[in-house]
């Protein structure tokens, strides 16, 4: 048992996971295309779940703050993204693949802004004060929460918005016999990207080798003279545009959205943390795909435990590894 525990572990341990997953659906689906169709949908939205979670885990990791207003972020990174998408109409629908990427661009650069300028204001008046309290975290950001929907609300109304999609994303790839949506393929392109950026940075950057410094202990890293506040401030604004990022991805992915988006996907976001352990990326992007393809499994196979999928994935993984399964902080 031991020697089979060591060869997953060098073969890549916890993070064949979703392989194994992927082959076990594959025998209880049977159809090759509608397994494919199921995977690159599972895909695609664990790599748009992984983009609004993976802030939160490096701010619940570094900062030990309980920020259950970082959903606030994806609802406004979906409606600005939204609204600029709408004034571009013109570009979205031209014949002109440049134009229809441009407009993408403007949209989810104005989600980004937005989300790290929010998250500088987010992190220094409302967060900073409540610093190693964390039931008064719990209470303040849940009101910034219903406070963030009512200005939602008040912007936009609370008629459901609909999103229009760039004329080059609208459409299906032909894989056989099998439609693999061009969206999903994009935002599976974006998340990747972001990811390795993230690793990058995280692991190949003084700026990462401090954060990651500050998350395994902070108070060494403030012994060696280094402003770890300076860090957090950073690391809240980035997190938050990183949300608003998601956000605006999942407004195209579901084309329809409405001001209780953000309450909605945080039960979600929060699972994927915890799966994947605090303040790991690679953990995050490990939970976000397992979630996501649970969910597109299940699904298909099982559609009345298809809401229940993400938290019975997650008590499974919780019985297994208590930590998560790759935590970088315990």
């Amino acid at each position: 048992m031991t020697g089979l525990s060591e060869l997953i572990s060098r073969a890549g341990g916890v993070f064949l996971l979703p392989v194994a997953m992927a082959i076990v659906a594959f025998v209880l689906i049977g159809a090759p295309s509608s397994w494919l169709t199921l995977t690159v949908a599972g895909l695609s939205m664990g790599m748009m779940i992984f983009l609004m979670a993976s802030g939160l885990s490096l701010v619940f990791g570094l900062m030990d703050v309980l920020n259950f207003g970082h959903s606030a972020f994806i609802s406004f990174g979906a409606f600005v993204a939204a609204s600029v998408l709408a004034a571009l109409g013109g570009w979205l629908g031209a014949d002109s693949v440049l134009l229809n990427l441009l407009a993408l661009i403007c949209a989810l650069a104005a989600a980004l802004a937005f989300g790290l300028a929010g998250g500088w204001f987010f992190e220094r008046v409302i967060v900073k004060p409540v610093y190693s309290d964390h039931l008064r975290q719990i209470l303040i950001t849940m009101g910034a929460l219903i406070v963030a929907e009512q200005i939602i609300l008040a912007s936009w109304g609370g008629s459901p918005l609909n999103v229009p999609r760039p004329a080059f994303l609208e459409g299906s790839l032909l894989i056989g016999d099998a439609s693999v949506d061009l969206y999903r393929l994009f935002a599976f392109a974006l998340g990747a990207l972001v990811y390795v950026g993230l690793h990058l940075l995280l692991n190949r950057t003084r700026i990462g080798l401090l954060i990651r410094a500050g998350v395994e202990n902070r108070e060494m890293v403030e012994a060696l003279g280094f402003k770890v506040d300076r860090l957090f401030i950073g690391v809240f604004m980035v997190g938050s545009a990183l949300a608003a990022l998601g956000g605006a991805m999942w407004a195209g992915y579901e084309t329809l959205i409405t001001p209780s988006l953000g309450a909605e996907l945080m039960v979600v976001v929060f699972i994927v943390v915890i799966i994947g352990g605090l303040g790991s990326i690679q953990g995050t992007l490990l939970g976000a795909i397992m979630v996501g393809l649970a969910d597109n499994y299940v699904g298909f196979l099982a559609p009345k435990l298809a809401l229940a999928s993400t938290m019975i994935l997650m008590m499974l993984i919780l019985l297994w590894r208590p930590s998560g399964l790759a935590p970088a902080v315990k």
